[in-house]
């Protein structure tokens, strides 16, 4: 882990926002793991596509429709639990993520066994692909809100799917923002404006940003699908199952009834 930070409410464009990035998922891969390993199936053999804390699988609710036989690029990948589970499917999975650490956990379990999946490091809004080289795209809460230009993100996912692919995609719902990263009582208070789009910054003793996440309302997410050049075929709020009782961050079975924690946007490019 990095040492103390500070919050701050301060700009981070895409080099200080990338640098953040990967300095932060490198040194907390392992804590990660340790903490939501169990639950995204990471060392189960082949993974599994768990698209929230939620628990939303794709197994059950086929938001990326028939896979077998596609190429599918996982955006943020992580460890690439969600990739080789797409391959068990019959997918052609290629997984990309800013982080080594966090690929190099995806490695560590594909060497235990199942399905083995190309891993790429790169930054999600220059993707290193040829035009159209994907079927579908999506990202289970993977780069969108950690890069400063989504617009650029969503323009490169638009350049590399081919004609009718489609892009889905989860992230924080938005109206957590106005919330305190609490899973408690004390989450349940608004406390900051839904329009302020200052970027959430936790900064080192030097001032240098280690953590950044930008948020973006629905509104600017519809308009940045569509600017891009997609067409919004859905927005997915899941609800919090009954089943399910722990806690995530700031997610949580007392927020979770009251509120949505996940947007999931579908998206394809017109044929």
């Amino acid at each position: 882990m990095l040492g103390e930070t500070h919050v701050r409410r301060v700009d981070a464009d895409s080099a200080a926002s990338a640098h953040a990035s990967r300095a932060w998922w490198d040194a907390d891969a392992a804590d990660y793991h340790a903490t939501h390993g169990e639950f995204l199936g990471v060392d189960s053999p082949g993974g599994e596509f768990v698209w929230c804390p939620e628990g939303t699988h794709e197994g059950d609710y086929h938001l990326l429709g028939d896979v077998e036989g596609r190429d599918v690029l996982e955006v943020g990948c992580g460890s690439a639990p969600c990739s080789r589970w797409l391959a068990r499917q019959g997918a052609r999975p290629v997984g990309l993520d800013l982080s080594m650490g966090m690929l190099a956990r995806g490695v560590e379990a594909m060497r235990r066994g199942g399905p083995s999946v190309p891993l790429v490091q790169a930054n999600a809004e220059v993707l290193p692909f040829a035009d159209e080289s994907f079927d579908l795209a999506c990202s289970a809460f993977g780069a969108v809100p950690f890069v400063a230009d989504s617009s650029a993100l969503m323009r490169e996912v638009v350049r590399v799917l081919r004609p009718g692919g489609l892009w889905v995609f989860s992230v924080n719902h938005p109206i957590r923002w106005i919330f305190p990263d609490d899973p408690g009582p004390a989450g349940l208070t608004a406390a900051l404006p839904y329009f302020d789009r200052s970027p959430y910054v936790e900064v080192d003793d030097a001032g240098v940003p280690v953590y950044v996440e930008h948020h973006r309302t629905i509104g600017d997410r519809v308009r940045e699908i569509v600017a891009a050049g997609l067409e919004l075929r859905d927005i997915v709020e899941p609800e919090w199952p009954e089943w399910l009782d722990r806690e995530w961050g700031q997610w949580s079975p007392l927020r979770g009834q009251l509120f949505p924690g996940t947007a999931i946007f579908s998206c394809r490019k017109p044929a």
